[in-house]
């Protein structure tokens, strides 16, 4: 667990692709955003009790993309909580299609209650006295978000500690998520925490300084 001022981070790594799996919570109000629930029941169960020792209480769940390892647990957390599901607009058809979000492949058939909210570029997530801004950062997909809190983003699988997301994939474009990390993310403060979508976490200085798709990127507009 990582705490600021204001912002408390759960990280639980999930699944079978090891995804990862954030709380993100107000530390005043203990309102909570759980961020791509890519667990299956026996996980949720154990993510839950963390959330209530933590007094914490989930109110959204926030998909970075639509892919099936970041959206499996959708349906369990709809069921045992009744919360609201939010998600690009650009993604939301995934929800509901094993092929389109992949599971298909992967010999599973994964799906999600439709969402509730579809996200946009520039609009605020509430939490508590949080305020979470979405960034659109389409190139892994066409809907993949990234969520800003107040000195940390949250990235999906766009930008990863020393590399990016994968972009041979259907919907995705190297060129789109180039833009997405040179115009948007790297335009962050550099102190920023990134929480990827898997792996470790960095920062916007250490991926500017190491990361090989970055190095050689300005901060200005091509």
């Amino acid at each position: 667990m990582r705490r600021t001022a204001q912002l408390i981070v759960k990280i639980f790594t999930v699944g079978i692709l090891e995804a990862n799996c954030y709380i993100v919570g107000c530390e005043k109000t203990g309102e909570a955003v759980i961020i791509d629930p890519g667990f299956w029941e026996a996980e949720y169960r154990l993510i839950m009790r963390e959330a209530d020792r933590s007094n914490l209480h989930v109110r959204y769940i926030v998909n970075t993309h639509g892919h099936f390892d970041h959206i499996s647990g959708n349906g369990i957390m709809k069921r045992e909580l009744d919360i609201p599901i939010l998600i690009h607009e650009e993604d939301e058809n995934l929800l509901r299609d094993p092929e389109r979000n992949l599971s298909r492949f992967m010999g599973l058939n994964v799906t999600s209650p439709p969402a509730d909210r579809l996200l946009h570029d520039g609009e605020d997530i509430e939490v508590g006295d949080l305020t979470l801004r979405v960034l659109h950062t389409p190139g892994h997909t066409r809907g993949s978000i990234s969520i800003v809190g107040e000195d940390a983003v949250f990235t999906g699988d766009t930008l990863f500690k020393g590399s990016i997301g994968r972009t041979d994939l259907p919907g995705s474009s190297f060129k789109e998520i180039i833009h997405s990390i040179r115009d948007k993310i790297m335009r962050l403060p550099d102190g920023f925490v990134i929480y990827p979508g898997h792996g470790p976490a960095s920062t916007i200085r250490r991926e500017m300084e190491s990361n090989p798709f970055i190095t050689s990127l300005s901060r200005e507009p091509s």
